[in-house]
């Protein structure tokens, strides 16, 4: 079992480092790309300034000798870049050459983002001085340029916290400095600001918006070229001397829709007398339409209700932090989220780096994008810095057709202030009125800058509700067995007109409701630490389905970061594994996420008595317009599982028809299915194909807990407790989980189990346990209380620190090897190769007490049989006791499962066959 990993291999850093020239050497923004440019990311001159002298010291005039060097664009601090986090000033330099070909033309450095405040000098010269951490600025070089086209560019960075400047989550990994592509580009004498595409599905056509940063010089001619499947299109329009704006419509023939399976890109080229722009658009709308046969508002991708499923992406890399190592580490990002059948993703308090929205524009997914929040109060200067944020992220990212939503702000971050409590005297932190208008306001900014999207003011959580907002989202982080209560009370309570989830003053309309943060990770107390996601997840999906009227749902989260470990991929991107396919053949993580889905409701395991009767409900969950001749759904239905003997059975297989609709969400009659005669866990598992058996749409299971039953006359066990050993010797640790349920020992050592009982005459048997390796993790050491909460700003903590954590099977194994002595002679030696917790372990989760409190939840161990001689049953046949020592001899430790923890329903056995 891993830890979490913060470093790369040194494979990777040395592959992107030097297989390129420079880091990032693509063009940073393929939305809007001019022909002639120059990357100046790589070794730059930097120096701290701890004392703020630089300026008085004229070190911008560039002649200062710099005594580090920093490597663009990963921010300083970050262990890419090469440079510690050392002070909160700093200054860059390097010596720049212009091509000689750009000789006479506009030239204008750009930087696509540095945080917070950044100053820029060429050859001592002033550029200019910007404010701001996520978007882009430039400035114009031209006149500065000396003749052979060298010069020295210098820059000063200010990122001193400011509590109304827009910081996010960069607790997590800090963006200091210039965390973006620095480039040069040549512009025409008028040149174009933005170019921005605006698509109309409904009548085939595109509006082209064109700004000028000054006022055109003269009257021009414009050319709209745009690459189309059937070839090259051309428009030509006019713009009049002085203009600042213009636009035009563009009719586009045989449109070829953007969509998540087919994600085609309009390339095309703005030409602007000598100034030439390459960007690109997707024929896409996002609008909110009902679902089919309901009055359900959910959200629309070209006029088709969308069934929401999406993750929140932090959008860190624990080497450049807020900066990616490589174009390939971006793309994947993308196409992790694809695997696994998702379609969209919420860039978290964040404004993303373009070539990675770029990636979710090529490969199809879509795109909530926050804008990042402010830590202190709303007071005029915070919000000032919100809206300039606000109206440059919308300008920046407004052609990607990945982006289907902005977000104003989250969970009311910054947006309480403090006021005197009449009563109390004391002071609280207040959500007023006059706050929530500026929410408001705010939403309506968004929506004048762009009415091609949905906005949303506020993601709520915590008591705040929505003031304005074009949908109706809400935050919960519950324990897997919570949910079907909590979806209950929200759908009774939306409704048009209803004040619930939104401040006093406002209404809801007719807006998507679903929700768009949740996870196990804050559904237990603290942050949960590192724990096996998929179970409660599994719990989770089985009651969104069965709720059409929540119209989707975004998990916490992409990948772990520094102080939350409940990602689909670990901070690295290295795998975690939940084991579905072992549990049901077939199965895998995209099943969670299949459009068509088969429910057997919140309650994924159940204890049941041998041979009784249950009844297993069926919900069948239609998210398209699937084309199935005779609308007929076949449900293959298997009960199978390993009973307490250690032997794998099969109970009954059958098959169910099922009518179908498109969109159905349908309840069906249950199952009514006889459980085995002996215990066991088993396992039914449901497979919905067509009617010919052809195409599989879902694999689900249910399982179940057999007890009270009996055994075959010819078979008698002696069994133990995990914890009624005879003698445990461990060199770390020996503690006990979940009352006994399962014992552990940590580093080397032994236990030793004392089979006794009065037999029968045996002529086989076999010792029967579930084992695993134990590793002594963060939580189980003294002193590992965590002291420091203040998780959103950065707090740190192990994976395993938490009180609630069992870290999750990963790619990473602690493996252990175990001496297996029966009555002082070893008899075999076995290998566990992990010490794991997953959606395997089904009996620990199962069995957890309801109070918000996890104790090694998803943890198991290994099969282990070992036939006992012939000379063994002689001896307990005689003595009626056979001793077994489990002795380790290296670090790896051992946990022994007991029958309702862990992934079989046995204990420590010795099973006699007559």
């Amino acid at each position: 079992m891993k830890t979490l990993l913060l470093t790369f291999c040194f494979y990777l850093l040395s592959n992107f480092c030097f297989s390129q020239n420079i880091p990032l050497p693509e063009h940073p923004r393929p939305d809007f790309e001019r022909l002639e440019w120059l990357n100046l990311n790589g070794y730059w001159e930097f120096e701290f300034d701890s004392l703020d002298i630089g300026k008085n010291q004229n070190w911008a005039t560039g002649n200062t000798s710099f005594t580090k060097k920093i490597l663009l664009p990963f921010p300083w601090g970050s262990p890419l870049s090469e440079v510690k986090d050392e002070a909160d000033i700093a200054w860059y330099k390097k010596e720049i050459s212009i091509p000689k070909n750009w000789s006479g033309k506009r030239t204008f450095v750009t930087i696509g983002a540095s945080d917070y405040e950044t100053s820029v000098w060429l050859n001592g010269k002033l550029l200019g001085t910007h404010q701001g951490g996520y978007t882009p600025f430039s400035f114009e070089i031209s006149d500065l340029i000396k003749k052979d086209g060298k010069g020295t560019l210098v820059m000063r960075v200010d990122d001193k916290r400011r509590d109304y400047a827009l910081y996010g989550k960069q607790g997590y990994g800090n963006a200091r400095g210039i965390w973006q592509t620095v480039y040069l580009e040549t512009r025409g004498t008028d040149f174009v600001s933005t170019a921005h595409f605006t698509p109309n599905i409904d009548n085939g056509s595109v509006k082209l918006e064109l700004t000028f940063e000054e006022p055109l010089t003269q009257d021009q001619k414009i050319t709209a070229e745009i690459e189309t499947p059937s070839g090259l299109l051309k428009k030509d329009f006019l713009a009049k001397k002085g203009a600042e704006y213009t636009s035009t419509n563009i009719e586009i023939p045989n449109t070829r829709l953007w969509t998540l399976n087919d994600p085609y890109l309009y390339k095309t080229k703005i030409k602007l007398s000598e100034d030439e722009v390459s960007s690109y658009f997707g024929m896409r709308k996002i609008s909110v339409a009902k679902l089919p046969g309901t009055e359900i508002p959910y959200v629309a991708l070209n006029n088709s209700p969308i069934y929401l499923q999406l993750t929140l992406d932090q959008s860190y890399h624990p080497e450049g932090f807020y900066t990616f190592p490589s174009d390939e580490f971006m793309k994947n990002e993308i196409q992790l989220c694809k695997n696994i059948g998702l379609n969209g993703l919420r860039t978290h308090i964040k404004v993303d780096i373009p070539r990675k929205l770029y990636w979710a524009d090529k490969l199809g997914l879509l795109v909530m994008a926050d804008l990042p929040n402010f830590w202190g109060e709303p007071t005029p200067q915070a919000q000032k810095e919100s809206e300039y944020t606000l109206r440059e992220m919308i300008k920046r990212d407004y052609n990607h057709p990945a982006i289907f939503s902005w977000i104003v702000f989250n969970e009311t971050w910054g947006l309480r202030t403090k006021v005197k409590n009449e009563t109390s005297g004391k002071e609280e932190n207040k959500y007023l009125p006059k706050t929530q208008n500026w929410v408001a306001s705010m939403y309506y900014l968004a929506k004048s800058l762009d009415q091609s999207r949905l906005a949303e003011d506020n993601s709520i959580c915590c008591g705040a509700g929505h003031t304005e907002t074009d949908l109706n989202t809400w935050h919960e982080y519950l324990p897997g067995y919570a949910w079907e209560d909590h979806i209950k009370t929200i759908t009774k309570n939306t409704y048009v007109g209803s004040e619930f989830h939104f401040e006093k003053g406002f209404t809801q309309g007719n807006q998507p409701m679903l929700n768009s943060e949740c996870g196990n990770v804050w559904g237990y107390e603290g942050s949960t630490g590192d724990v096996d996601w998929s179970y409660d997840y599994h719990r989770m999906m089985n009651t969104f389905r069965m709720f059409p009227q929540m119209a989707g749902w975004l998990y916490t989260e992409h990948h772990d970061v520094i102080n939350e470990w409940n990602g689909y991929w670990r901070f690295d991107r290295s795998m975690k594994y939940t084991g579905l396919n072992e549990i049901a053949n077939g199965m895998n993580d995209r099943d969670f996420h299949s459009l068509v889905y088969l429910s057997n409701g919140q309650d994924i395991t159940h204890t049941v008595k041998a041979d009784e009767e249950v009844s297993v409900p069926i919900f069948v969950s239609v998210m398209e317009d699937i084309k199935i001749l005779d609308r007929v759904f076949l449900a293959e239905y298997k009960l199978a599982g390993i009973d307490q003997l250690g032997n794998s059975k099969t109970i009954t297989e059958g098959k169910l028809n099922l009518p179908y609709e498109p969109w159905m969400q349908r309840s069906f009659d249950p199952l009514k299915i006889k459980m085995p005669s002996t215990n066991g866990l088993y396992t039914l598992t449901f497979t919905l194909k067509d009617s010919k058996g052809g195409t599989v749409y879902h694999t689900n299971f249910v399982s179940f807990e057999v007890i009270d039953g009996t055994l075959p006359k010819n078979i008698q066990v002696l069994e133990k407790k995990p914890t009624e050993y005879s003698s445990a010797t461990w060199s770390q640790k020996t503690w006990t989980a979940m009352n006994g349920l399962k014992a552990n020992g940590a580093g080397n050592g032994q236990f030793t189990y004392t089979f006794e009982g009065k037999t029968t005459v045996a002529s086989s048997g076999y010792l029967l346990m579930e084992l695993g390796a134990k590793a002594l993790f963060f939580k189980d050491r003294a002193g590992s209380e965590i002291k420091n909460t203040d998780y959103m700003l950065g707090a740190k903590a192990e994976p395993s620190q938490n009180q609630n954590s069992y870290p999750m099977t990963d790619e990473k194994t602690f493996p252990s090897e175990v001496n297996i002595l029966i009555d002082g002679k070893l008899t075999q030696t076995v290998k566990l190769a992990d010490d794991p917790a997953d959606h395997r372990g089904i009996l620990s989760w199962h069995n957890q007490a309801q109070n918000r409190k996890l104790d090694e939840a998803g943890s198991y161990g290994y099969m282990v049989k070992v036939p006992l001689t012939k000379a063994q049953i002689k001896s307990l046949n005689k003595t009626g006791k056979l001793m077994v020592k489990l002795e380790v001899k290296g670090n790896g430790g051992l946990a022994v499962y007991g029958n309702h923890f862990g992934r079989y329903a046995f204990n420590p056995s010795v099973v006699l066959v007559r």
